[in-house]
Parts: structure tokens; sequence; C-alpha cells
């Protein structure tokens, strides 16, 4: 797979390479991979989904306009579900059935809610997680308690005044699930 060119001409399509860094946590299997844009990061979220399976939660952390919902997008694409997939803040939580006899995805915001997973149980997550692929944005500090084996997607960008659309992804595998990960993205 070729590299992704850093010059302005660059193809924005092209495909992002993963790069391997040094892991923070033993137990845990951490790739970055950097967007140069929307497409790219819609792009990664299809890449990603075919390594999903149902009872997988996915914890999005970035700030507002980081690309959470478009990274969801692409899943809600690659996993072949119903619906156009939108931030959900101010219904929570929105499900996407599958078109394909896959897992549904079940995508929430939680932004607005303050508490941990207490808040979080009129949502019924837990009931819906082994069926599903539950991804979570601003779910850091919520929702870990829900699955020990969880993938937490950290998604960094230049903040000020800049029209700069690089990213840097970091996807962080926690729990036996997986350790594959670096060889299911490459």
């Amino acid at each position: 797979m070729e590299a992704p060119h850093s010059s302005p001409a660059a193809d924005s399509r092209e495909t992002a390479v993963p790069e391997v860094v040094t892991e923070a946590d033993p137990g845990a299997v951490t790739v970055t991979i950097t967007v140069e844009s929307p497409e790219q990061m819609q792009d990664l979220g299809r890449r990603l989904a075919p390594v999903l399976a149902p009872g997988d939660l996915v914890m999005l952390t970035g700030e507002l306009g980081a690309g959470k919902t478009t990274l969801t997008r692409g899943l809600g694409e690659g996993l072949g579900v119903r619906g156009a997939v939108t931030s959900p803040t101010f219904v929570i939580a929105r499900v996407h059935p599958s078109l394909v006899e896959g897992p549904a995805l079940v995508h929430v915001d939680a932004y607005r809610l303050g508490g941990g997973l207490d808040e979080m149980e009129d949502l019924d997550l837990d009931v819906s997680l082994p069926e599903s692929v539950v991804v979570v944005e601003w779910g850091d500090g919520k929702v870990e308690e829900l699955s020990d084996d969880r993938l937490r997607v950290l998604i960094d960008r230049a903040t000020g005044d800049t029209d700069d659309e690089r990213r840097e992804v970091t996807l962080v595998g926690i729990g036996e699930r997986w350790k594959g990960l670096r060889e299911d993205l490459v």
C-alpha cells in the first residue's frame, strides 16, 4: 500500500496508511493513522467496519468538529445499515438496522450526559450491545463498564483559526478482542 502524500496536491481520497506507535497500556494495541480530509475519515470508517462484530463497543473522543460523526458515517456505510448517519446530539441515540443481515449500528452521543453508566441506563446499551455495534461519541468515563473489550478512537486536530483538515486518529484496542487490530487494518 502506498504511503499518503503530504503535498496539498495529493489526492484527498487516497487511503491513509496505519503507523504503529508506542503503547501506553501494555495490554492495549495502538495504531495511529493520519487522515488528510473528511473523505479519508469516512473511508477509514468504511475500512474499519469489516473488523467490527456484534458486541463491539467503540468509543470516539475528539473536539467538536474533529470528525467523530464522519467516521461513524463511514462505519454505517461499511456495515450496510439503514438510514443516514447523522449526529445524535439532540436525540442522544439512534439505531440503524442492518440491510445486509449484519449487526445494527447503535450511534450514541453522550456529550450532554454528565454522569457515568448510571445516567445512560435508560438507553439500554447493555441490552443492545450483544447483537449490535455500539458507537459512543464522548463516551470516555461513561461507558467503559459496558465491556472489558473496547475500541477507543482518539481524533486529534489542529485547533485555533485554521482550515487544516489533517487529523491524527489513534485506535486503541483494549482487551483480548483487539489483539489482531494492526493486522486487520494493514
